[in-house]
């Protein structure tokens, strides 16, 4: 008896499946993988192909004049004084990104810009809160700012006084914007950034202030 011939690839339907993707649950070819990922699916961090394509993939060349923020400084000796709240929101990203598998590095841009902007105000003596039209960045803002504001008072109470200040919330802001920026893969639901987030901070339920590793810019950054 002749063997049942498989399924064709759930995408296009024409060509023969040689892996299975976790985004549509369902066997696909290879070619329909490499072009519809992350252009019209949402694909999960935990897919093995999106990784290997995240360590490989060729990303559009940056303008230096689009760098994010230019106006602020951040230096080593910065990125050094506040490794741990870098550490902390990190870690916040990569659980929030966990429970919402339509969150792109888009989302997480519009969050960070929105945070951005509300601590500039603060710098200027006042205080307005800005928030992203979009909904997915508007969530993901909201449980950042709770934890960022616990992880605050925590440290509060640790010292009995503030500890971090206003300039430094900022600044830490405007570098997880910048690696954002340098990690993106210009796709139209890039991981790329929330994957990098999640390869370096795998044990990201731990917000308590163990040691992690820290954050810096890729490689690819712009001078």
């Amino acid at each position: 008896m002749a063997a049942k011939a498989s399924s064709p690839c759930a995408i296009c339907e024409t060509r023969r499946p040689r892996r299975f993707c976790p985004a549509v649950r369902a066997e696909i070819c290879a070619p329909c993988c490499g072009t519809s990922r992350e252009v019209t699916l949402y694909c999960p961090l935990e897919c093995p192909h999106l990784q290997e394509a995240h360590r490989h993939e060729r990303h559009p060349e940056l303008d230096p004049e689009q760098m994010p923020h230019p106006d602020i400084e951040i230096t080593e000796r910065f990125l050094e004084r506040n490794s741990v709240l870098i550490d902390f929101l990190a870690k916040a990203l990569v659980r929030h990104t966990e429970t919402a598998s339509t969150l792109s590095d888009y989302d997480v841009r519009e969050a960070l810009n929105a945070m951005i902007q509300t601590y500039r105000t603060l710098q200027s003596g006042l205080y307005y809160e800005s928030r992203p039209s979009n909904l997915y960045a508007a969530e993901l803002q909201r449980r950042l700012r709770e934890d960022l504001n616990q992880y605050l008072q925590q440290q509060r109470e640790r010292a009995g006084l503030t500890v971090v200040r206003d300039a430094d919330v900022l600044g830490v802001l405007v570098f997880l914007r910048r690696v954002e920026f340098t990690s993106n893969n210009g796709r139209p639901r890039s991981r790329a950034f929330l994957g990098l987030l999640r390869e370096r901070f795998a044990t990201a339920g731990a917000s308590n202030g163990d040691s992690s590793p820290t954050l810096y810019l890729p490689r690819r950054s712009v001078e």
